[in-house]
């Protein structure tokens, strides 16, 4: 398995295996040149970056939105699992907009990025007849805590 090294803005240069490469055969919506990524997990959280391979001040944050949303549900639409050729694996991130006050941060269950573990492609989809927008809050689920908020 070969390794490779990329450049990142945040951490500098990474080593990443071929195991963590997806390519996104039509880029992702604004940045259509950038097909090449690296998925980098975030120990002990639910989150990853997806690095552009290309461009090291390229890389968004992704969220696994089960956890935020334990509801979350969507119909992967045929053409979209055939142009992925997804069988029954699949791995879905969306994209999280974090703000300087964490519960203004928000998560995009509207355009889920849908990623093939076995073929290493990747999309991001536009689920057109879903309930869900573009900035869901991050924290929204989660309890308030012993009912005071700090301020």
């Amino acid at each position: 398995m070969n390794n490779l090294i990329i450049e990142t803005l945040s951490w500098g240069k990474l080593e990443v295996n071929e195991e963590q490469l997806y390519h996104f055969p039509k880029g992702l919506p604004g940045f259509d040149e950038e097909t090449d990524f690296a998925l980098i997990a975030m120990a002990e959280t639910p989150f990853w970056y997806l690095q552009s391979i290309r461009s090291k001040g390229l890389s968004f944050l992704l969220g696994d939105p089960f956890v935020f949303y334990p509801s979350y549900e969507f119909e992967l639409p045929d053409d979209e699992a055939e142009e992925l050729g997804i069988d029954n694996e699949v791995i879905v991130r969306c994209v999280i907009t974090l703000k300087e006050e964490a519960e203004q941060s928000t998560i995009n269950l509207l355009a889920p990025i849908v990623l093939n573990p076995v073929g290493h492609s990747g999309k991001q989809i536009v689920l057109h007849k879903a309930p869900y927008h573009t900035k869901h809050s991050l924290l929204q689920e989660q309890p308030v805590i012993d009912g005071k908020d700090g301020g």
